[in-house]
């Protein structure tokens, strides 16, 4: 069985072929099976780092929750409440614009894109709350020092411990949740 190769690579090959390619010869079906694993592998790829953008901003949000606010900066750890109204909060973050938008609407107007961008991110937010949000576990002395210190990227969020918290929890798992998944 032949290897995969990307895309380039397939068209640099038929390249050094002379003539026109045939829509029902071999060289067409190797093109057209390259084209489609790299679209398939770009939309993976695009998702990816959709999630990953995702997480960070909540774990950014929480960053500078705690590092702004002056109460928060002497506190060594927080309990699950503490982390609950952090993630709500954290969900709630586009209500003004939100209340601002519908109210400049005029009747019978479609929401504008902005408007049905914003009420996506809420919904979605609130179904990951509702199911379990992943998010730094703040109960944690450890975690908090990482999170104060943490630079931004990835593999900085990869030291720290994370929990899934749910709408609903009344008390914190036992097993914890690594940034990968």
């Amino acid at each position: 069985m032949p290897l995969a190769h990307n895309l380039s690579k397939v068209t640099k090959n038929l390249s050094k072929s002379t003539g026109s390619i045939h829509i029902k010869g071999r060289k067409f079906k190797q093109l057209n099976r390259a084209t489609l694993r790299d679209k398939k592998l770009t939309a993976k790829r695009a998702k990816s780092i959709e999630q990953k953008e995702n997480d960070m901003a909540s774990i950014f949000f929480l960053q500078k929750l705690i590092n702004d606010d002056d109460d928060f900066k002497k506190v060594e750890t927080f309990s699950l409440a503490e982390m609950k109204a952090f993630v709500e909060l954290f969900i709630s973050r586009f209500d003004d614009e939100l209340q601002q938008l519908r109210e400049e609407r005029r009747p019978g107007r479609p929401q504008t894109n902005r408007q049905q961008i914003l009420e996506e991110k809420v919904k979605y937010d609130k179904r990951i709350y509702a199911t379990g949000f992943k998010t730094p576990d703040l109960t944690d002395k450890a975690t908090v020092e990482r999170l104060r210190l943490w630079n931004g990227t990835t593999g900085g969020a990869t030291v720290m411990k994370f929990v899934l918290l749910t709408k609903d929890m009344q008390s914190l798992p036992t097993k914890e949740v690594t940034m990968d998944e």
